[in-house]
């Protein structure tokens, strides 16, 4: 038997909301034991996915592009504007500063074999479930394909 994505999904699953404040987001991943959040507006629409890789920019910080000085003024050895959204992650405050903008869902009458090609493909560890709509009814991670794997 082949299983959909809406068989072996998490429903219903913990979200934010883009003015969520970081230590509120942080909070929630660390007290639900989970490694990411999916965004979602009021209408309940995916807008982003927040992950603790998204988060580690907090902690690491970003490094300066290379540059040279000359007579008093900043050279640049390479676009400084490459820099811009890991500066606007490190610094940022709030869920909509630092998450991954342009989530990549899934329908949740698909294959699971579909969200795992994808998750290998785009090297991501989770996928939002939404509805025909486009609204947020679930969420699939490469633990629940797995867990069904062991099952079968």
């Amino acid at each position: 038997m082949t299983k959909t994505v809406a068989d072996v999904m998490t429903p219903n699953p913990v979200t934010v909301n883009p003015q969520t404040s970081l230590p509120e987001a942080i909070k929630i991943l660390a007290e639900k034991k989970i490694s990411g959040l999916p965004v979602v507006n009021e209408a309940g629409k995916v807008v982003g996915v927040i992950s603790e890789t998204d988060l580690m920019w907090q902690e690491t910080g970003i490094d300066p592009p290379p540059y040279i000085m000359f007579l008093d003024s900043v050279i640049y050895l390479q676009n400084p504007a490459r820099y811009e959204k890991e500066i606007h992650k490190a610094l940022g405050q709030t869920v909509a500063e630092v998450m991954s903008d342009k989530p990549i869902v899934i329908k949740s009458d698909r294959l699971v074999k579909e969200a795992a090609h994808l998750m290998h493909e785009k090297k991501i560890r989770r996928l939002p479930v939404v509805d025909r709509e486009g609204h947020l009814i679930g969420i699939i991670t490469q633990g629940d394909i797995i867990r069904m794997m062991a099952a079968e």
